[in-house]
C-alpha cells in the first residue's frame, strides 16, 4: 500500500506526520499547479468545484509516482465534500486509475470505527500507539498553523522586504525532508525562531483583513493566488479563523471526547443565519462579525464557483456589512479565473482601506485636539 493525499495548503504536513509515524509508505503529490488543476478539469463533471478538480489532478499526478490508495477526509451536512471519497473514486476508476479509497470520517462518539480506519493504514500498532499518533499529529497541525499565524504578523513589519517569505518558503521544503512528528515539531521551533530575529517597524500599525469562506479556496496559496503573501507585502496583517488543526480539534476530536465546541461564531451569526447549512457558510458569517467587532478594517469571502453554501454567505453579508459598517470583498475561483482581473481588484480593496483608515484619522485628530 502507497498512500497518497490532497496536497491542500499545509495539510500535507500534519498528514505526512501521521503516516510517518505509522511507518506507511505514501506519495507527497506535487504542489498544486496548472498541470494538476488541468487534469482535474479533464476528467472532473465541469460544475463540480475547484478543489474537487485540483484533488483528482493531485491523485492522478501521485498515481504516476506509485500511489495506489488515497486517504481523505469525509464530511457531514448538505455540501458536496461529503461526496468527493465517491465521487473521486468513481473519476478515477472509470478513466483507468484503479485506486483504494480510505476516508477518514468525523467519527460520531465512535472513536473504535475511527481508530480502526487509521489501523488499516498502520498494521501492527495497538490502540495506545494510534491514539499517541492522533495526538501528535495535532500538536504538529496546531504548531504549522501557529507558524503561520507568526508569518501573518511579521510578514507586513519586516523591514527587508522578503524575508519572511524566504524563511517561510524554505520550511515548506525541508519539511518534506524531515522524518516523524517530533522532528516536524523541531523544525517548526528553529523556523519560529528565525523569523522572530528579523528586524520588523514596531510602531507600524498594519490595515487588518479577515479572511473567510471555504476552507480549500482561504487555506490554499496555489487556488487563492498567494493572496495572504500579496496582502502581507502590501502591509496589511492577515487573520483567518479556518484552519487544519481548527478542523481537526473541532470536527474530529471533540466528535470523541466530551469538550465544548467553539461555537463564538455560531452565537456572532445568529440573527443572520442561524443553523448549519454545510461548508463554511455559518463560520463565514460569524467570524464576519467577530472581526468587525474587533476592529478590523475589512473582510474578503473566497469561494470556489458553484459552492453553495458560499453563495447563501454571500448573499447574507450586505447586510453585516451594512450593519456592521465594514468592507466586504467576495472573490470567486475557478479554473477560469485570472490572476491579473484578481490581483487588481484585490489591489483596489486595499486602496479602499487605506483612504477610509486615513479619514477615520483625521477625523480622530480632529476630535483629540477639539478642532
Amino acid at each position: 500500500m502507497k498512500i497518497t493525499f490532497p496536497h491542500m495548503g499545509n495539510t500535507y504536513i500534519a498528514v505526512k506526520a501521521l503516516l510517518d509515524d505509522i511507518g506507511a509508505e505514501y506519495v507527497i503529490p506535487p504542489i498544486n499547479s496548472k498541470r494538476a488543476m488541468e487534469i482535474g478539469t479533464k476528467y472532473a463533471p465541469e460544475m463540480a468545484c475547484l478543489p474537487l478538480k485540483i484533488n483528482i489532478g493531485n491523485y492522478i499526478e501521485a498515481y504516476e509516482q506509485g500511489a495506489d490508495t488515497i486517504l481523505i477526509a469525509g464530511g457531514r451536512g448538505p455540501c458536496r465534500f461529503g461526496y468527493y471519497c465517491e465521487m473521486s473514486r468513481e473519476i478515477l476508476c472509470d478513466n483507468g486509475y484503479g485506486m483504494d479509497v480510505v476516508v477518514l470520517e468525523p467519527p460520531d462518539g465512535d472513536i473504535i470505527k475511527f481508530i480502526g480506519k487509521i489501523k488499516k493504514l498502520a498494521g501492527g500498532l495497538n490502540m495506545y500507539q494510534i491514539l499517541k499518533v492522533i495526538k501528535n499529529t495535532t500538536l504538529v497541525a496546531k504548531s504549522v498553523d501557529e507558524l503561520e499565524r507568526l508569518v501573518f504578523k511579521i510578514r507586513p513589519r519586516e523591514l527587508q522586504k522578503g524575508s519572511t517569505d524566504r524563511i517561510y518558503e524554505g520550511f515548506r521544503k525541508r519539511v518534506v525532508d524531515v522524518k516523524g512528528s517530533l522532528e516536524i515539531l523541531k523544525l517548526v521551533e528553529d523556523t519560529k525562531n528565525q523569523l522572530l530575529k528579523l528586524e520588523i517597524d514596531k510602531n507600524f500599525k498594519p490595515l487588518r483583513i479577515g479572511i473567510v469562506g471555504e476552507i480549500y479556496t482561504t487555506i490554499d496559496s496555489y487556488s487563492s493566488f498567494n493572496i495572504d503573501s500579496i496582502l502581507g507585502n502590501m502591509g496589511v496583517e492577515v487573520y483567518r479563523a479556518n484552519t487544519i488543526s481548527g478542523w481537526i480539534i473541532e470536527h474530529i476530536l471533540k466528535a470523541v471526547v466530551p469538550f465544548t465546541k467553539d461555537k463564538r461564531y455560531a452565537e456572532a451569526a445568529k440573527p443572520y443565519l442561524g443553523t448549519m447549512i454545510g461548508g463554511h457558510a455559518q463560520e463565514t458569517i460569524g467570524n464576519t462579525i467577530l472581526y468587525a467587532r474587533g476592529g478590523f478594517d475589512g473582510i474578503i469571502q473566497i469561494y470556489p464557483l458553484t459552492c453553495m453554501p458560499e453563495i447563501v454567505a454571500e448573499s447574507i453579508l450586505p447586510a453585516v456589512e451594512m450593519d456592521y459598517k465594514i468592507p466586504i470583498l467576495t472573490l470567486i475561483i475557478d479554473e477560469m479565473t485570472g490572476e491579473a482581473g484578481y490581483m487588481t481588484r484585490v489591489e483596489a480593496f486595499v486602496d479602499l482601506l487605506n483612504k477610509r483608515k486615513e479619514r477615520v484619522d483625521i477625523v480622530e485628530d480632529l476630535v483629540l485636539f477639539g478642532d
